[in-house]
């Protein structure tokens, strides 16, 4: 696997290296000794996915508050997405800076997402999958989340055409004081 740091310091772009043959590809997408040998988080306690019917569906940001915070390894199994973190650690360097990247079944990457960072996408094809590998366990009283289109993050989505739930467009602008404590 190739880990790419991304300008968010502890987020990576992970790329499978493709060992090819006249069959096709093998390609490892895990492995617990290079996450650990990079100092990253390798404990998974759930897999999730998410399907997504409509070309410009969003979802997020979302976030765990701990002490069930999250590190997520994120996946586009099917179609394509633009993928967007948020880091909201205190005193990190790069607080409320984000950085997005397009994943997609074509481009097999996928995005290190650490404990401390918002997360959420847009859907750049109808039918898209996306496949999530976390480390804690979900906990609805610890779910959380921020408004997609708030300015302090100034991210540009792809598309003004979205489906987007009203849980998701109503979260609040983010405050200092909404910062995790990491």
């Amino acid at each position: 696997m190739i880990f790419t740091e991304t300008p968010l310091e502890g987020a990576f772009v992970i790329e499978p290296e493709l060992l090819e043959d006249a069959r096709g590809f093998f390609a490892r997408t895990w492995c617990e000794r290079d996450f650990a040998a990079r100092g990253l988080v390798t404990q998974i306690a759930q897999c999730s996915t998410s399907f997504n019917k409509k070309k410009g569906t969003l979802r997020g940001l979302h976030y765990q508050a701990p002490p069930f915070a999250e590190t997520k390894i994120v996946r586009c199994i099917l179609g394509s997405m633009f993928d967007v973190i948020v880091d909201l650690r205190a005193g990190s360097a790069t607080f409320t800076r984000h950085f997005a990247v397009e994943l997609s079944a074509e481009n097999r990457k996928m995005l290190y997402i650490p404990v401390g960072f918002a997360h959420g996408f847009q859907t750049l094809a109808d039918d898209t999958e996306v496949l999530y590998q976390i480390s804690e366990f979900y906990s609805s009283q610890h779910a959380r989340g921020v408004r997609w289109d708030d300015p302090a993050f100034d991210i540009r989505w792809p598309s003004d055409d979205r489906t987007i739930i009203d849980r998701d467009r109503t979260y609040p602008d983010f405050r200092a004081e909404m910062a995790i404590q990491a």
